[in-house]
């Protein structure tokens, strides 16, 4: 019988977060060995429970939500939305404008496909969050990769952007909070992709899902408000800030220059369309998760459990040789740096492979996220301080043997 194969268009489409290390740790977990998971922020698996209102409130509303809603989403979690992106400060944000979703990935996908034609370019940091990667290529576009520089706490860089920019290139994301460094923007920086965008007249695609989850007094600062004249697509929702990964809630909102852009709305909206609409559910818990009590703040200040765990595997992994790592000023990772002096890696994803079968503790190695080179791995520090303590123990002691067994 003739093979069936797989698209051609996945021939370029990667999600390392759940690739095949994942699967090897699986297979490892059914023949019976317990394995820290490092790799995913699954934030419910790690113990911290969503807001109780947001659940009581989904048990109460669930026997009226069987039907379809609006293809764009209810309106009361839209317009909750809308004043939402008021106190961001984002201007002349209607209801229309606010597309709900299955978590912000499904939007993610949904805008690129709606505005790529083969051979369009689209500006991706690097490291990124590789769904984007991913979409653009799935959508028939050219992923290509501007630098974000670790010297500078991975802030992006700006003269990287400038010189990548072709005739081709339809649209630039940023990712801010970042996942996988844990960077936090200025707004300078902000500003001067904003003046990149308005020149070259391209999209500003902004993923928030992190925007509230801040250390140290932080504050962000959404793209979108510092323009009218320039189109951004907006992207947030629950799975983080509010640790409900699994309801599959999340937003996309369209904002400045729409006038000029009135047939890609059109493409957003049958899109939109073609998928009736997002899980009832989920909507429910958009309204009163944004008009409640914000108790992300509360796990984020010092002496939150988010923050001593960011505290605490910063403290652990820079006691390792080699190991070097920017601390983190927002999100629930960090991405080390291995010393290629002291560990001289050919193959990271081999890593990955070295340290779930030695020590059972499972990362995503850095070429995951499109970082060009095998010396970078994420950490996820959800896991309690005692967990934590023993993973990173764990990565020590697999470095410590791998600089030995290399020493030579």
């Amino acid at each position: 019988m003739k093979p069936i194969a797989k698209s051609s268009k996945l021939a370029n489409v990667c999600y390392d977060i759940r690739g095949p290390v994942l699967d090897k740790a699986r297979q490892m977990e059914d023949e019976g060995h317990k394995i820290i998971k490092l790799n995913i922020g699954n934030i419910a698996a790690f113990g911290l429970e969503p807001p109780d209102e947001i659940v009581q409130d989904m048990i109460r509303n669930l026997p009226h939500t069987a039907g379809y809603t609006d293809s764009k989403g209810l309106f009361a979690p839209r317009r909750a939305v809308v004043h939402y992106t008021q106190e961001k400060l984002i201007r002349g944000v209607t209801v229309d404008d606010v597309y709900l979703g299955n978590g912000a990935s499904e939007l993610i996908v949904m805008s690129l496909n709606a505005l790529l034609d083969d051979g369009d370019q689209v500006l991706l940091p690097s490291p990124d969050y590789p769904l984007y990667t991913a979409a653009v290529a799935l959508s028939g576009g050219t992923p290509v990769h501007y630098v974000c520089d670790e010297q500078s706490g991975w802030l992006p860089d700006i003269d990287d952007i400038k010189k990548k920019i072709t005739p081709s290139t339809k649209a630039i994301v940023v990712i801010n909070p970042n996942n996988p460094t844990g960077a936090l923007y200025p707004d300078e920086v902000l500003k001067q992709i904003v003046e990149v965008a308005r020149q070259h007249q391209l999209v500003v695609l902004a993923d928030e899902i992190y925007d509230k989850t801040l250390y140290d007094g932080a504050t962000h600062t959404s793209i979108a408000s510092l323009a009218d004249d320039v189109l951004f697509i907006t992207y947030n929702g629950l799975s983080k800030n509010y640790r409900s990964c699994g309801y599959r809630a999340g937003w996309m909102v369209v904002s400045g220059e729409k006038r000029h852009a009135r047939d890609y709305i059109e493409g957003l909206n049958m899109l939109a369309s073609m998928r009736l609409c997002s899980n009832t559910p989920g909507q429910l818990a958009i309204q009163t998760a944004l008009g409640g009590y914000q108790s992300i703040k509360d796990l984020v200040a010092p002496g939150g459990r988010l923050c001593r765990q960011r505290d605490l595997a910063y403290e652990l992994l820079t006691q390792i040789p080699g190991v070097s790592v920017v601390k983190p000023k927002a999100a629930l990772y960090m991405f080390p740096r291995l010393d290629p002096k002291l560990y001289p890696i050919l193959d990271d994803q081999q890593l990955a492979y070295e340290l779930l079968a030695e020590e059972k503790v499972l990362i995503v190695q850095g070429t995951g996220f499109n970082w060009p080179q095998p010396d970078h791995f994420r950490l996820v520090f959800l896991p309690n301080s005692d967990d934590l303590t023993d993973a990173v123990g764990r990565i020590s002691r697999f470095l410590d043997h791998y600089r030995k067994r290399h020493s030579h």
